[in-house]
Parts: structure tokens; sequence; C-alpha cells
């Protein structure tokens, strides 16, 4: 069923661009037909008055004719396709003069946007919306002199006008989507949902902007381990991944650099529940606050001002935090930290070492019990009661 609608939409989509196509061409080629040119009226006027006349004469004087048809020969037929050429030729000759002011006119328009675009970037290169402004102008330059174009061609205002309406129809129903990444690039041109070199993650795509276009974006592809790939970290898979702009209209941006490049991460520390708890919390923290500690002071103090300025609780601790929760059969011991949002890896993977190193000391044994995830089993008899497993061999 959904096949069959797009199929349909894909029909109807077609449609609409070659009517308007079919009457530019019309207006280009053959401005008698496109109803241009004024030259047919007094021959409309003389035959209504031929018909009024001939009506005026009493009826008893009027012979009834009768007029047979005759099937046309292949020589007239011939014929009248030549003719229907001439026309087309004709036409285009008429208008040739017309076509060539209208070539001069864009190239014109094109020596006007290299023009401008030079002196945009000279006064405002460094703006942050500066590429914004200077693409929207060479827009309007290219938009104006082709409707100056058309209406050299076209010759009569109004028609430019029915031609641009027919067009706008047929390009609203046929390009929806590139009309809709265009609006997201301009949104993100103003509002800066991201830029070049950001991190960022876009419905499936998770990356560094590398590219922003009109109507798409390209990011240098990071791995993940919330999303299927063959590099599962947040390190560089080297493929450049591209998605339109509309996604930006109707689907979630996250931006892990964009106003604060540090983001929070964690790491669980798996400990036996016959541990020495306050032990295992304190000699954790101590690993973590050695090596986090003095790295954390400069961006919890930036994230306290964001949070400030914007109205938020601006309570951010400035060294890493310890927090424990209850598993099946073991107790997680969670540490939480404030990194870079491209040094993720590299710091879990220190303090990963780090505390492996720590609790395989000597001085820990049977204190603070690493674990791993583990089931047990239990033998239960009828009566629903536990019992032991028989450990005897089986012949």
């Amino acid at each position: 069923m959904k096949g069959a609608q797009n199929r349909l939409r894909n029909f109807r989509q077609a449609s609409l661009l070659a009517v308007a196509i079919t009457g530019l061409i019309l207006i280009m080629f053959a401005p008698s037909e496109a109803g241009l040119t004024q030259d047919n009226y007094p021959e409309t006027v003389a035959v209504v008055e031929e018909v009024a006349v001939q009506d005026l004469v009493p009826g008893d004087t009027v012979k009834e004719e009768v007029v047979v048809e005759k099937k046309g020969s292949t020589k007239e037929a011939t014929d009248e396709a030549i003719g229907a050429l001439q026309g087309l030729w004709e036409g285009f000759i008429f208008n040739l003069p017309k076509i060539i002011i209208a070539f001069i006119t864009l190239i014109l328009a094109w020596l006007t946007v290299r023009i401008l675009r030079a002196i945009l970037l000279r006064s405002i290169g460094k703006w942050q919306s500066a590429s914004a402004i200077i693409s929207l102008t060479s827009i309007a330059v290219w938009l104006l002199a082709i409707g100056v174009a058309l209406s050299v061609v076209a010759g009569d205002i109004r028609a430019l006008v029915g031609s641009f309406g027919l067009i706008g129809l047929a390009l609203s129903w046929s390009l929806q989507t590139p009309i809709e990444s265009f609006t997201g690039w301009l949104m993100n041109s103003y509002q800066g949902y991201y830029r070049v070199g950001d991190r960022i993650q876009v419905g499936d795509v998770f990356g560094d902007v590398y590219r922003i276009d009109f109507l798409t974006t390209t990011v240098w592809e990071i791995g993940a381990p919330y999303q299927p790939g063959f590099v599962r970290a947040e390190q560089p898979t080297g493929r450049l991944v591209t998605f339109p702009n509309n996604e930006v209209l109707t689907g979630t941006v996250i931006n892990l650099t964009a106003d604060f490049p540090y983001v929070w991460d964690e790491l669980d520390v798996g400990v036996a529940n016959e541990s020495d708890m306050p032990l295992a919390i304190q000699v954790i923290e101590n690993v973590a606050l050695e090596l986090l500690g003095d790295y954390m002071k400069a961006p919890t103090a930036s994230y306290s001002q964001l949070l400030q300025g914007a109205g938020l609780d601006n309570t951010v601790p400035d060294k890493p935090q310890v927090f424990v929760s209850m598993e099946e059969s073991w107790t997680n011991v969670t540490i939480r930290y404030l990194v870079g949002a491209r040094e993720r890896r590299k710091w879990k993977s220190e303090l990963t070492l780090r505390l492996t190193m720590e609790l395989n000391k000597p001085g820990y044994i049977n204190k603070i019990i690493p674990v791993y995830p583990r089931q047990q089993v239990q033998f239960i008899n009828p009566d629903g009661t536990p019992t032991q497993a028989n450990s005897g061999s089986r012949g």
C-alpha cells in the first residue's frame, strides 16, 4: 500500500512538473499559442461581424449547403506536421534576439554575484553568519536575473507571472524534500544548531561536522556503543556520512561541543557484596580524585557560569563523585566525572587501568573483592525448599 502511494505521488509530481515545463516552452518558442501576441484580435472581430451580417439575411434567401467531410490524405497530414515544425522554427527565430538578451542578462548576473561575494567576504567574512548572508545575496541576484530573462523572452509580464505560478505549483509538489532541506539550512545558518567542526548526533548519524551545503550536511562518522557499526567506541570510523538538512526541522539535534565542549561520563566498578564497602568506596574515590581532580576544576567553573546565565541550578561538583547501586548479586560503585567530549574513551581507559592496578594490591585482598556479572544455580526439592547439589559422579 505504501509503495503504491509513493508511486502515485511521484506520478502526480511528475505530471505537474511536465505541465509547467510545457508552458515555459510555449512561452519561449510559440508566443502566439501562449496568448502573448495581440495580432489575432482583429481577425476575431472580423469573423464575428461576418457571422452577424449573415444572420441578418432573410431566411428564404439563405441556401442550405451540405459540407462533406473527407478524410485527409497522408500528404495533408505530412503538410500539417511540417507546418507545425515551421511554426516552431519561426517562433524560435522570432524570439532569438530575446533569448540572446536573456543569456547576456544571466552572464551579467554571474559577474555581479562574483563581485558581491568578494566584497562581502572582505567586509563581513569574520562574522558568524557571513556564509548565510553571502549565499542569500547570491540567490537573490540569481532569482532577479532569471525573472528579468524570462520577462524578456515572454514579452508580457502577465504571462511571466502565470508561468511563475505554474512552475511554483509544480516545484512545490515535486521538490518538497529539497525545499525543506533549504529551509533547514537557513534555520541552522541563523540559529547555529551546529557548525563545521562540532560533534553532533542527528537521528542515527553521529560524528564531526565536515561540510554544510544548501541541502545536505556531511560528517566524519564517529562510532558509539549505542548504535550498530564495526567501531563501538567514540573513535572515527573513517566514513563520511551525508544527511539532508530537513533533519533539523523533523529530528533532534544533539551538539556535544557547541557552547560547552565537556560531557559527564560514568564508570561502573562491580564489587562483591561480601566486600568492605566503605573501604571500596574510599579507595575508588581516591583513585578518581587523583586522576581527574585538577582536570575538572576549569570546566566545572565554566559550566556553573553557563547554568547561572540560563537561570538554572549552578551547583556543579568540581571533583569526581561516587554512587552506589545494588545489582542482582553484587554492588555497583559508579564514578561520575566531567571530561572533554572528544576524550571520553581516553579518560575512561586510564581510570579503568588505575583502578585495576589499585584494587589488585595485596592490602585489599579479601577486603575489596572485584566481581563480574555472575549467576548462581540453586536446586529445589519438590516441596520448594532449597537442596544441595549432588556432587557425586554419574556412571
